[in-house]
């Protein structure tokens, strides 16, 4: 009996040890398939104990389920494209933070109270699937889209559903000359655009690209990377000569978050020197561009290339959101 009760109290033990060791912190929208979150959340644990579960959320679900729980909150931290960081921010669900190396951040890639701050970002061009293209040209400008030689070739996500959607539209529209404030020169763009029998899913299309049934989609850079080194396929990414724009993507302190200690900790982290590298490795451009490596510098464009993507003000980028998915929707759809 003594030894079985000695045993017992030992695994007890045991499990303590591993509780204290394992703090947990709940990251909603952190999806182990997406910007290599998975390697990111097995470094956080295994660098400082701190256990996130992995979450496949998106953008839009995981901004509903932190209003939605605003009394009662759930999650530690968020992470969100960042328009919807703006509109988390507008709604008061997040908390304010500045996290250690702040001061290396650009002011564009964060909010001045510490709201929300960039970890990393992707640029919007086109993700062509070379052999998929029967023989016509890689297209290098947006205007080569609605050439009759691309027909049922081009492919893009949801603008009114689909936040890379909103972004490749974003980009479209200020290359033909609009602004954030005037998005007609977009509309009539897509207008013409949808003569040529686009494809235009609302779920992620990375499959269907290397499948070739999409030949050409308006992705962000990083995709098409991952299909080109990790996945070995013949894909080419475009940022089209009339210019484009950089994405950031965000991370957040939730207010009033039940683990508040432990998500300033996985905030800290993934902007620290390791945080920031898996992110390049993972063929995202990391917002301490210091961080990126010379060898996952060298699998992107020429920077020369990049000259032609913008940052743009993402405040007016996410006032503007609601507006133009309602134009689409009446006018283009």
């Amino acid at each position: 009996m003594k030894k079985t009760l000695t045993a017992l109290s030992l695994v007890s033990a045991a499990l303590l040890s591993a509780q204290a060791i394992a703090a947990p912190a709940i990251c909603y929208n952190c999806p182990p398939e997406w910007a290599d979150w998975g390697t990111q959340l097995k470094a956080i644990a295994n660098d400082t104990g701190i256990v996130v579960p992995q979450d496949n959320k998106n953008s839009g679900q995981a901004l509903a389920q932190i209003v939605a729980e605003k009394a009662s909150p759930v999650a530690d931290v968020v992470y969100l494209g960042i328009t919807f960081g703006i509109q988390a921010a507008n709604a008061d669900v997040l908390a304010s933070y500045k996290p250690a190396g702040w001061a290396q951040i650009p002011a564009d890639m964060k909010d001045p109270d510490g709201k929300w701050v960039a970890l990393h970002s992707g640029t919007i061009g086109f993700m062509v699937n070379v052999d998929a293209l029967n023989g016509a040209p890689v297209p290098q400008s947006w205007d080569d889209l609605l050439k009759p030689e691309y027909k049922g070739m081009v492919g893009y996500l949801d603008p009114a559903s689909a936040f890379v959607g909103y972004a490749a539209a974003t980009a479209a529209n200020l290359a033909q000359g609009g602004t954030l404030e005037n998005v007609k020169p977009g509309i009539d763009y897509f207008k013409k655009l949808i003569k040529n029998r686009p494809i235009v899913p609302k779920q992620t299309a990375y499959a269907r690209v290397l499948s070739g049934e999409i030949p050409i989609l308006l992705d962000y850079d990083f995709n098409a990377y991952r299909a080109k080194y990790k996945d070995n396929a013949n894909v080419a990414f475009v940022i089209p000569k009339e210019g484009s724009i950089r994405v950031p993507y965000v991370i957040s302190l939730v207010k009033n978050a039940p683990h508040a200690s432990e998500g300033k900790k996985v905030i800290d982290y993934v902007l620290s020197d390791r945080g920031q590298a898996i992110w390049a490795n993972a063929w995202l451009r990391p917002v301490r561009e210091s961080a990126m490596t010379a060898a996952a510098k060298a699998q992107f464009l020429p920077d020369s290339d990049y000259q032609r993507a913008r940052t743009v003000n993402y405040q007016q980028m996410a006032a503007a959101q609601k507006a133009f998915s309602t134009q689409y929707l009446n006018e283009v759809k």
